[in-house]
């Protein structure tokens, strides 16, 4: 009877043994599987389009892309800082800097995609040349984009910012306003959303496009593709600081500067966005 006892705790220990075994490899398999996992964070139109363009040419190369959307610009960034997701594409390099510098985030540029023109579009006025004494103007809040509109409005002649303004611009750096305008600030996501109560908005490319305007057809002003804010914003792929040499992330990178990637931006977006050469 203890011979049995005995053989049947051995039997237990050899089985147990055999189950740890099973589940590291296991284990290991998962592990080595989630290595061909891209999760990426990206914002609806055109970057998450854009993506689902490559994801099956990344396929081919044994890479799962898993794409989720984000209607703003804050947890796209918190997601990769924090290792949750192993890149995003949101966002142009300014903004990343600024992000970096006010949250205290590591997240770096890992490859120049696209950009997009900013353009003035119409509100309650459909031409520029009805600007009116008191007139509101939607333009985004955000550090960097503020900037970029309020260089637009100045290009064409709507207002002028001190000397030296630039890329940094303010409200507070305007010197010159003709028309006595108001700038109506609001969270970019949310200034396309505002055309019937303002006589102009100032968008972003990608909410422009979600709101169903075509820069060269429907804007009322817009950067050109030669312009120095169209080629600072350039969109990027970002990571977290250390996972620059991500294979996954750069063979992603390598598809969206394709041939094949630039043709289907260049044929899908009209002129709202512009493949980075």
């Amino acid at each position: 009877m203890k011979k049995n006892i005995f053989g049947k705790k051995l039997f237990g220990v050899l089985l147990i043994g055999a189950l740890a075994v099973s589940s590291l490899t296991a284990c290991g398999e998962k592990k080595a599987a989630d290595s061909n996992v891209i999760k990426i964070a990206a914002s609806p139109t055109p970057h998450s389009e854009i993506l689902e363009k490559a994801k099956p040419i990344l396929a081919e190369k044994g890479y799962d892309l898993q794409i989720t959307v984000f209607e703003d610009y804050v947890i796209p960034n918190e997601v990769v800082e924090s290792g949750e997701f192993t890149a995003n594409y949101i966002q142009h390099v300014p903004y990343l800097n600024s992000f970096n510098e006010e949250k205290g985030t590591h997240i770096v540029n890992v490859g120049e995609i696209h950009y997009e023109p900013f353009g003035i579009y119409p509100g309650q006025k459909n031409d520029l040349a009805a600007i009116a004494e008191g007139d509101v103007i939607a333009v985004p809040n955000d550090t960097t984009n503020e900037a970029r509109a309020l260089l637009l409005l100045q290009d064409n002649g709507i207002i002028k910012l001190k000397d030296g303004a630039g890329l940094t611009a303010t409200v507070n750096d305007i010197v010159e306003n003709p028309y006595n305008i108001e700038l109506k600030e609001l969270e970019a996501a949310q200034v396309s959303r505002v055309v019937s109560e303002v006589a102009y908005v100032v968008l972003n490319g990608n909410y422009a496009l979600e709101a169903g305007y075509v820069v060269s057809k429907d804007a009322l002003a817009y950067e050109k593709s030669d312009s120095t804010a169209a080629k600072t914003y350039v969109n990027i792929i970002a990571v977290k600081e250390g996972n620059e040499d991500n294979a996954g992330v750069k063979a992603l990178v390598e598809i969206l500067k394709s041939d094949e990637i630039k043709k289907f931006i260049t044929d899908n977006y009209e002129g709202a966005v512009i493949p980075f050469e």
